[in-house]
């Protein structure tokens, strides 16, 4: 692992292997393809190097030089401004806002939910499955209406969500049961060469489970 000095120089995100967030972020740097280091560790012990940026060692954190993220969601925006081209933003304000309100709520309704059915009691995490599938399921019309979510361009709102939905089959939620407009947008977003790209290994593992 390279030393701090040496990783001033080189863009690193440091990323859990299963962290939907951690996801996030590395399918922003393939969708804009940059180039960087991904170091994968195990949250319950974070590498030295990186508590002595992170003294909280959260999942993902981003160093270039001194700049250290660790935050997804602004992780995620950073990229989009540092790396312009292609744009996963659109550009005039009211749009860019709107977005942001979308990723937002993504992340208080149906992360919440996911955390809960991962890391709560079987009764509570019960209920939860059950929610959040509902709650997809009344979605599909928002699934159907354009060709990614809310959208005509593919966006960092298709970076917060497709992470997601692709863990719903190993929580025990099948995509063919949200509907096919909901499934068909899985698929297409799936298929992407940068989301194919930013899956690890215990990820690409989840899609067999």
């Amino acid at each position: 692992m390279a030393n701090i000095t040496t990783r001033k120089a080189v863009m690193t995100l440091f990323s859990s292997p299963v962290c939907a967030m951690s996801h996030c972020a590395r399918l922003v740097l393939h969708e804009k393809g940059v180039v960087a280091d991904i170091e994968y560790y195990d949250l319950s012990n974070p590498p030295a190097d990186l508590l002595d940026l992170n003294p909280i060692g959260t999942s993902p954190t981003l160093i270039e030089r001194d700049l250290v993220l660790y935050d997804s969601r602004i992780i995620m925006e950073y990229l989009d401004e540092r790396f312009p081209h292609p744009p996963l933003h659109q550009m005039d304000p009211v749009s860019r806002a709107n977005a942001r309100m979308v990723i937002k709520r993504i992340d208080q309704e149906w992360y919440q939910m996911l955390d809960e059915i991962l890391y709560s009691g079987e009764k509570k995490s019960a209920r939860a499955k059950k929610m959040l599938k509902e709650s997809l399921i009344a979605a599909a019309p928002v699934f159907e209406a354009r060709p990614y979510f809310m959208t005509d361009e593919y966006s960092l709102i298709d970076c917060a969500l497709s992470p997601l939905l692709w863990r719903l089959p190993s929580v025990g939620i099948e995509l063919h049961s949200l509907g096919k407009a909901t499934c068909n947008y899985a698929k297409r977003v799936f298929n992407r060469e940068a989301f194919q790209d930013s899956l690890s290994k215990a990820e690409k593992e989840m899609a067999t489970l």
